[in-house]
């Protein structure tokens, strides 16, 4: 009887510490804001709604020299996501990455496009619960010394009162556990993402 209290005790109180993190890392995705700070370079995660939209905003009001379109579809031309108009910044500052297809391989792939330019500091753009974990991956990605600006964008498939709204609950559980991977893994392997790996960059 003793060990089925002691094994019973021991999952309510990995139950109480899970949940706790669990509201941790929801009110941390949902304290993000929509900072005006300047980088050297804005970077966007293609793939969800509004991200590409968002970083173009930012590159018109010169919030940033350089814009970088991580994990595009090979099919895509620079001309389908930035059309220069007169007073705009040169679109050979736009730089399209179109080899990496999920957040790691964007982590790494946009690392080398990202260290290739020389830029100091990146805004990084895209969905609000992706945001941790994007951030997470670049950080172990990125030079130690590159400033690193998350900036998220909302959707409408998070809603802020996501505990009454299952999808939103489902997204945001989802994220939480990817993240807590990431996070084990980097405990146990913290540089392993710094090594080379040059991707095919594509410029038009």
């Amino acid at each position: 009887m003793n060990i089925i209290k002691a094994f019973f005790t021991l999952g309510i109180i990995g139950l109480v510490v899970l949940t706790a993190l669990f509201i941790d890392f929801t009110y941390k995705t949902f304290s993000y804001r929509q900072n005006s700070h300047k980088a050297e370079a804005i970077v966007v995660l293609a793939g969800g709604k509004g991200r590409v939209e968002e970083g173009v905003r930012l590159f018109r009001a010169k919030r940033g020299e350089y814009l970088f379109f991580v994990g595009v579809d090979p099919s895509v031309r620079k001309s389908d996501l930035y059309h220069q108009k007169p007073g705009d910044p040169s679109s050979n500052k736009v730089i399209l990455e179109n080899s990496s297809r999920n957040t790691l391989e964007n982590s790494i792939f946009g690392r080398d496009v990202i260290v290739r330019s020389g830029v100091r500091s990146v805004l990084l753009i895209t969905s609000r619960y992706h945001l941790k974990r994007a951030s997470i991956l670049f950080r172990n990605s990125l030079p130690k010394d590159i400033t690193i600006i998350p900036y998220p964008v909302d959707s409408i498939n998070l809603k802020e009162s996501w505990w009454s709204h299952g999808g939103s609950f489902q997204l945001l559980f989802r994220e939480f556990y990817k993240y807590c991977m990431l996070r084990m893994f980097f405990l146990l392997a913290p540089n392993d993402l710094r090594e080379s790996v040059m991707p095919t960059v594509s410029g038009g």
